[in-house]
């Protein structure tokens, strides 16, 4: 199955005329004929099958012959992480972090934060593509960039597990046992030289648990899919 995005699309509509790039790939790319089943998605978990009524690379067009609502994860995943001085790891984390399964991304600036600008429209179109890829009807939200003590403090009443990913050598449980299956989560993963000793004494102050990502000392993409990997598999039915 191959899955396509617009975002505008409701249960309650009968036709669909896509965009002009999603148009171009389906009559030009995929050579799509009128009379082919194609599956959609409006990013909210809503499944769409139409039927192709104009495969003009301009204009394409389909009707749709039935909606389904697929079940979002069994669990939350809030990850907070500040962008890597590479761009290209970031994006790479974008996709990876997608494709495993995640609900929301904060992008954070710490005080050991190399990059400080980002690019969310590219970055949108990243997930975006990830999640088609991966055939997820829920697609992870990009939040606003925020400084690291602004997202600390917005979310220090959030019912959610709070957790914090660091590398001191102070006393940090692991975090295969402090994950709850079917839980909500925020974990916040640090920049290149990890987060500073202020920033983990104020996570701790609004609620953040300390936790570690076992012993090796991990790169800040790494680290992120470490978390992700760990939250998914521990919600993995038997």
């Amino acid at each position: 199955m191959q899955l396509f995005y617009s975002p505008n699309l409701s249960p309650k509509d009968a036709q669909l005329v896509f965009n002009k790039e999603e148009s171009r790939h389906i009559g030009k790319v995929l050579r799509k004929q009128i009379g082919d089943v194609l599956h959609l998605t409006n990013g909210e978990g809503m499944l769409f099958t139409a039927r192709l009524e104009s495969n003009d690379p301009k204009h394409c067009i389909a009707t749709i012959t039935a909606v389904e609502e697929k079940k979002p994860l069994p669990y939350t995943l809030h990850l907070a992480i500040a962008p890597t001085k590479l761009n290209d790891r970031f994006e790479w984390l974008l996709e990876k972090a997608t494709e495993i399964g995640i609900t929301q991304i904060t992008p954070i600036i710490c005080n050991h934060s190399e990059r400080k600008r980002i690019k969310p429209e590219r970055y949108e179109k990243i997930i975006q593509s990830a999640a088609k890829q991966s055939l997820k009807c829920h697609f992870p939200i990009l939040n606003e960039m925020l400084r690291y003590s602004d997202f600390v403090a917005k979310y220090k009443s959030d019912p959610s597990q709070k957790l914090i990913a660091h590398c001191e050598e102070t006393e940090r449980k692991s975090l295969k046992s402090q994950i709850t299956p079917g839980g909500n989560h925020i974990i916040m993963v640090g920049p290149e030289g990890d987060f500073s000793t202020d920033e983990i004494t104020l996570a701790l102050s609004k609620g953040f648990s300390p936790v570690s990502l076992g012993k090796n000392r991990l790169r800040t993409e790494t680290a992120a899919i470490v978390v992700c990997h760990s939250i998914s598999y521990s919600n993995e039915a038997d």
